[in-house]
C-alpha cells in the first residue's frame, strides 16, 4: 500500500503517542464552531487548520477594518471592507486545502440561531468579544448539550475555560450578570488574543483526542505583563438559572 501523502502534513504531531494515526483520523473527523474571526478567532483557527481538522465554521458579522491588522492574522489590507468570515474562509483555504471552511457572516442575537448552526458541529470555539454572545452561546450549548471553549481578552490580560453542559459550571455560574462595558474601543496587545486563541485551540484538540486535563472547573488567568499564568478553580452555582436543572 502507497503512503498517503496528505498525512507527511501531520507526521510531526502524528510521531505524539497521544496522536497516532488514529488521533489524527480523530482530527480529520472532527467539526469544529468557531464564535468570531477576530483576533481570537485568528490564531485558533490557523491551529486548528494546521492540525488537520476536517470542517471548521467561522460565524461573524463585521467587516474587516484597518484597526483590525494589529491582531486579526486572518485578514490582510486588501480586504479592508470585506466580511470577516469570507476573508477568513480565503486565507484557511488557501493554508489548508484538504479542509473544509463554511464561513457564516451573520450576527448570531439569540439561541434559536445558534440551534440551526450547533448541532452539526462537535466542539464550539468562543472567539467573541461581548458578554451578550457569551451568555447567548451558553444557553445554546446547554440546551443541546453541546461542549464549549470559553476565551476572552483585554490590554494583556486574557482567560481560557472549557464549558461542558451537565458536568462543569457553565458560564453564568462564572458571570451571573453582564460587565459594563465602555462603547470605546478595547485596548489590547496583538500577542494577546493571539496567545488565549491558541490556548483554546490547544484545548479543542485535547478535547477532540480525548486526552490531557482539560480546564474544566478551572478558569485559567494569563497577564502577559507580569508573564503569569494563575489557575482559579470554579464551581457550580446550584442557583444557578441557567444550568440548575441539569443538575
Amino acid at each position: 500500500m502507497k503512503p498517503d501523502p496528505s498525512l507527511d502534513r501531520y507526521v510531526r504531531q502524528i510521531l505524539l503517542s497521544e496522536v497516532g494515526l488514529e488521533g489524527q483520523k480523530k482530527i480529520r473527523q472532527s467539526k469544529i464552531l468557531i464564535i468570531g474571526a477576530g483576533g481570537l478567532g485568528s490564531s485558533a483557527a490557523f491551529y486548528l487548520a494546521a492540525a488537520g481538522v476536517g470542517h471548521i465554521g467561522i460565524a461573524d458579522p463585521d467587516i474587516v477594518e484597518i484597526s483590525n491588522l494589529n491582531r486579526q492574522i486572518l485578514h490582510l489590507p486588501g480586504r479592508i471592507g470585506g466580511p470577516k468570515a469570507e476573508s477568513a474562509k480565503l486565507t484557511l483555504n488557501r493554508f489548508n486545502p484538504d479542509i473544509i471552511i463554511t464561513p457564516y457572516p451573520v450576527k448570531l442575537t439569540s439561541p434559536e440561531q445558534f440551534h440551526t448552526l450547533i448541532p452539526e458541529y462537535d466542539l464550539i470555539l468562543d472567539c467573541s468579544d461581548n458578554y451578550e454572545t457569551r451568555y447567548t452561546i451558553n444557553e445554546a450549548c446547554i440546551r443541546l448539550q453541546k461542549s464549549w471553549i470559553y476565551g476572552a481578552v483585554s490590554e494583556f490580560e486574557g482567560q481560557v475555560m472549557t464549558i461542558i453542559p451537565g458536568l462543569t459550571p457553565c458560564f453564568r455560574c462564572l458571570y451571573p450578570a453582564a460587565r459594563s462595558v465602555s462603547k470605546n474601543p478595547a485596548a489590547v496587545m496583538g500577542v494577546t488574543p493571539g496567545l488565549i486563541g491558541t490556548l483554546q485551540a490547544a484545548e479543542a484538540l485535547k478535547f477532540i483526542l480525548n486526552q490531557g486535563k482539560l480546564l474544566t472547573g478551572r478558569l485559567l488567568f494569563v497577564d502577559l505583563l507580569e508573564m503569569r499564568f494563575d489557575i482559579m478553580t470554579t464551581s457550580k452555582n446550584k442557583d444557578c438559572p441557567a444550568c440548575r436543572h441539569l443538575d
